[in-house]
Formats: structure tokens, sequence, C-alpha cells
């Protein structure tokens, strides 16, 4: 049956939460007592479901009896992990790519292990020093995958299509993360790297943020939801306030709630939903209590965008969407 606003699996992304623990040592070493209380923390935000993103906890680097201590602490907190995020090792990485191509097999066989739904990759490299040394790091140019060069692209499908194949095996989705500067950096270019992979459980994680934050000229923004959305199969949710001086070549992006941001997630929803989409939803947000904003963030879909009947119309998606049977919102979710 179709997700309603009621039963669309939506969770939270783990921005907020540092993979360095204050008195030494990370996350990945740490007693379950300690990621139980972050499902907690989570939980009490209005949550029932969590993205695993390994900038937090590296499933694929955890041992076999660790994801299950990390499966046991989700179940005991009552929390879901439908999803999986990998970022900032892109396969293509000029020396670390084969390493990150085995890193994201490993983490496509904890997410099955985890009972996961969906994985999402991108081509995002880490962050250079100079990013690192901002307020946000989108206000000066990072890593750029080399446009035009045709034996890197081929490079990129291969790999992400032996890692979609993988997935295929494993029952999993494979959600490619759209992101600045990157092959998966405008619309056309992602469309034609899920269409060149060729395989139907692998879509785009349409993140519309990533592309209107950056301090320059950006894509028509009902083009570049017109043309990615068809093809979405995992989704991160953010906005951005925006503000353009062209005649001075000024331009500035700041985080802002989904509601009040450029990006229209009312258009947005309407064109996935016109093309099949069921797929997760995350919520993200940079700064501040970004876990309050994301909490905020759910509650604006569920209240006002998102459709609270079976009955609406759904299209036919162009790639495979969830295998979840829904279930209903966290008890904390405030409406």
């Amino acid at each position: 049956m179709p997700y309603t606003a009621d039963t669309w699996p939506i969770t939270a992304a783990l921005l907020q939460f540092p993979h360095e623990l204050p008195g030494g040592g990370t996350v990945q070493d740490a007693d379950a007592s300690h990621w139980k209380s972050v499902f907690a923390t989570v939980r009490d935000a209005g949550f029932a479901n969590v993205d695993l993103l390994d900038s937090w906890i590296r499933p694929g680097d955890l041992t076999a009896a660790r994801l299950d201590e990390l499966k046991a602490a989700l179940g005991e907190v009552g929390v879901g992990a439908p999803a999986l995020s990998a970022i900032r090792r892109s396969v293509i990485d000029a020396q670390h790519g084969q390493e990150h191509l085995a890193y994201a097999h490993r983490t496509l066989e904890a997410a099955a292990h985890l009972g996961c739904e969906v994985v999402s990759f991108g081509l995002h490299q880490a962050l250079t020093p100079e990013q690192q040394q901002q307020l946000w790091f989108w206000t000066v140019p990072g890593h750029q995958d080399p446009v035009g060069d045709q034996d890197v692209w081929a490079t990129a499908v291969r790999r992400l299509r032996e890692l979609g194949e993988h997935a295929r095996e494993l029952g999993l989705l494979m959600s490619l993360e759209m992101y600045e500067d990157t092959f998966l950096g405008t619309a056309d270019s992602a469309v034609a790297l899920v269409q060149e992979i060729g395989l139907d459980n692998v879509g785009l994680n349409p993140d519309l943020g990533n592309l209107v934050r950056v301090h320059r000229p950006i894509e028509d923004l009902h083009e570049l939801i017109a043309k990615t959305m068809p093809y979405a199969n995992y989704w991160h949710v953010k906005n951005y306030l925006r503000d353009e001086n062209t005649a001075r070549g000024h331009y500035s992006a700041l985080p802002a709630p989904l509601e009040t941001g450029v990006i229209s997630y009312r258009e947005a929803l309407e064109v996935a939903l016109a093309h099949g989409f069921q797929g997760i939803i995350c919520c993200e947000h940079y700064g501040g209590d970004g876990l309050s904003v994301s909490a905020t963030n759910q509650r604006f879909l569920r209240e006002m965008l998102l459709p609270k009947t079976e009955d609406y119309a759904l299209g036919t998606p162009l790639v495979a969407q969830g295998r979840q049977t829904p279930a209903a919102a966290a008890a904390g979710d405030a409406r």
C-alpha cells in the first residue's frame, strides 16, 4: 500500500553527533551504552528511525559481533535504521579509490546485516584544509571531479555498477547522493550516471540542498526538480536561504528549515509522487541544534506536505522504490 503522512518512513540524520568522544576515543570503539544514548536522544526528538551516517559510526568497519551489538542497541531503544549513508569516500578518488570501493562493499554487507533497506553513496571527497577552516564549508570550493574526462567517468560507472550489483544480491536499494562539483553535481550529469549504470535498484538521492548552497550561480530550481525527482529512491532533505546580487557577483546561502528556504519541497514532492516515489526521507540540518530543526522539518512534512490518505495519484517509478512495510511514526512525534 502507498505510504501516507502517518506511515512514511522518515529518518534523522546524525550530522550533529561527533565521531570523536569528549573523553578520548571514538564512537567506533565506544560501549553500546553510548550508542543507545544517541538513539534515545533521536527517539525523544520524535523520530522512529535514524540514518546511520558513517561520519558518526562506520558499520562497514565493525566486526560481526559489534554489528550485532549495534543492532541490539537500536532494538532496545526502539529506533529503526532503514538507511545508511556513506560519505566522503569516493570510489574514484585518485589515491584511495580501490580502498574506498572495498569499504563500500563492506558497508553494503553491514547494511544487510543490520536489516537496512537502502545505502546512499556519493562521489564527494574529504573536506580540504581550507574548507575545514570555514564556518560553512561550502563557501569555498572543495574537490572537483574532472568533468569531460571519459576515463574517470567510465571508472565511476564501472565501480558504482559493481556496488549496485552487490546491493541487488543483498536485497538492498542503492542511492547516489547529489553533491556539488562531482559527477553527481548537476541534474543532467546525475541522471546520465544512473542511466549508464543501468540497474533498477540504483537511483538518485536528490539532495537538492547540496546544490543550492554554493556561493555562485546555480541551476534553475524547477528544472533541477523536474529532471532528478523521477530517479529518486532515497532523499536527504534540507533547505537554505539564498541571496543573489548578480550585478555585483555576490551569492550567499545559509541553512534554513524546509518551509522557509528557497527550495519548494511542496513542488519537489508533487513531482516525486507523480513519478512513483516511495522512498525513505532523511531530515538533515547544519548548524545550531540541527536535530531539533530536523524534527521541525519532519513535522512540516507530515502535517503539511505528505498525503494524508492512500488514495493519491502515484505514478510509475523509473527506479525501484522502498520495500519495507510502512510503520507507524514515532510515538513522540508531536503532531
